[in-house]
């Protein structure tokens, strides 16, 4: 099969014939319809994040069962299907205390001494984040997607399998947005927009989005937003402080910088809450003025939207298909999977939401 292989930080990706190995009894192979190529792949492509390689990058997608494993009763070959890189055990501490989207069982990743799922003559090819989607099949544990309707396009599914569920499920699940309550999201990419989405299906009085790109903020706009600031002409923290008398009850940080992560504080009002929601890179501290936790302002970080997401992955399509989950404005354009270096290069410059990459499928 055909798949982009990382081989080298800061180098392109490598368009290779890999293979992938037979169903164990808990996995399934999936034929990839389509992936997002989202800003984590970028992190781990310029080096900003460590993993072993070569490796096939890709973890946001959705596509259906080709085959499944002896063990297998949740999906049969035809299902349509959204992967998930939170893969869940269901049995450590972590899942049961609800607190799926943190577990990291190995059980969910095959032995050392047994054949790889990627191949490449040989050798091992490291799976990504369960996942590796920039293939044309998946071979995953079953505990690493949710059956979906098959009257969803699966494009915008694919979508759903991290952007959207970390940026509304940073909202509706690690913040718990209250109806009437004022919120800023710093950044306006896939997961902000998700996340100024989510807060308008959560019922909030004011979201203010929060950007240097102005065509991103006309675009947050459509996705719920009330009050639009550009951080390129004005301070971002005064100008929330102004706007809002005092500061937002709840902040999201959706880009992974250093300065914003502090901005999204720093723009609380007293007892708000700020969630981080970028990936910020190993070793970057976060200052912030002790005395502020006296007017008992909380700053937590959010891991894909704290979600569950074979329970929220279904409602989130449901909330597509009747007009309240704005996908098909987040969809800058479908590509080849010959074409995924340049949807990487065009993170870089901050001006799509989401390039799809689109399998025969």
């Amino acid at each position: 099969m055909k798949a982009a292989v990382l081989r080298e930080t800061k180098k392109p990706l490598e368009i290779e014939d890999i293979q992938h190995s037979k169903p164990a009894p808990r996995e399934v192979l999936i034929r990839t319809a389509a992936a997002g190529v989202c800003h984590s792949d970028l992190h781990f492509q310029n080096g900003s994040y460590p993993y072993p390689l070569p490796a096939v990058l890709g973890h946001e997608s959705a596509g259906i069962v080709e085959e499944v494993g002896s063990s297998v009763t949740y999906v049969k070959p035809g299902d349509h299907v959204i992967t998930c890189l939170s893969a869940f055990c269901g049995h450590c501490e972590d899942c049961l205390t609800g607190h799926m989207s943190l577990c990291q069982s190995p059980e969910l990743q095959r032995p050392q001494g047994q054949e790889p799922r990627l191949s490449s003559d040989g050798k091992l090819v490291w799976q990504f984040l369960n996942l590796s989607s920039f293939a044309e099949r998946m071979l995953v544990h079953e505990h690493a997607l949710v059956k979906v309707r098959e009257d969803m396009p699966l494009d915008r599914a694919a979508l759903i399998g991290c952007g959207v569920t970390t940026g509304v499920g940073a909202v509706i699940h690690t913040a718990q947005v209250e109806p009437g309550t004022t919120v800023a999201v710093i950044g306006c990419g896939g997961v902000g927009l998700s996340a100024v989405n989510g807060a308008a299906i959560a019922g909030a009085g004011r979201i203010i989005a929060i950007d240097t790109v102005p065509s991103k903020l006309e675009l947050a706009r459509k996705f719920g937003a009330t009050d639009v600031v550009n951080a390129s002409e004005k301070d971002p923290v005064g100008e929330v402080m102004e706007m809002t008398s005092g500061g937002v009850h709840y902040s999201f940080e959706a880009i992974g910088l250093k300065a914003t992560t502090e901005q999204s504080f720093n723009m609380l009002r007293r007892g708000g809450t700020a969630t981080v929601i970028g990936m910020i890179p190993p070793g970057v501290a976060i200052e912030i003025q002790g005395m502020q936790f006296l007017a008992e302002k909380k700053i937590q970080g959010s891991n894909m939207g704290s979600n569950r997401f074979r329970v929220d992955m279904p409602r989130f399509v449901d909330f597509y298909l009747s007009g309240k989950l704005h996908l098909d404005d987040m969809l800058s354009g479908r590509i080849r999977l010959e074409d995924v270096n340049d949807a990487l290069a065009a993170l870089e410059t901050g001006e799509v939401a989401r390039n799809v990459i689109m399998f025969d499928a």
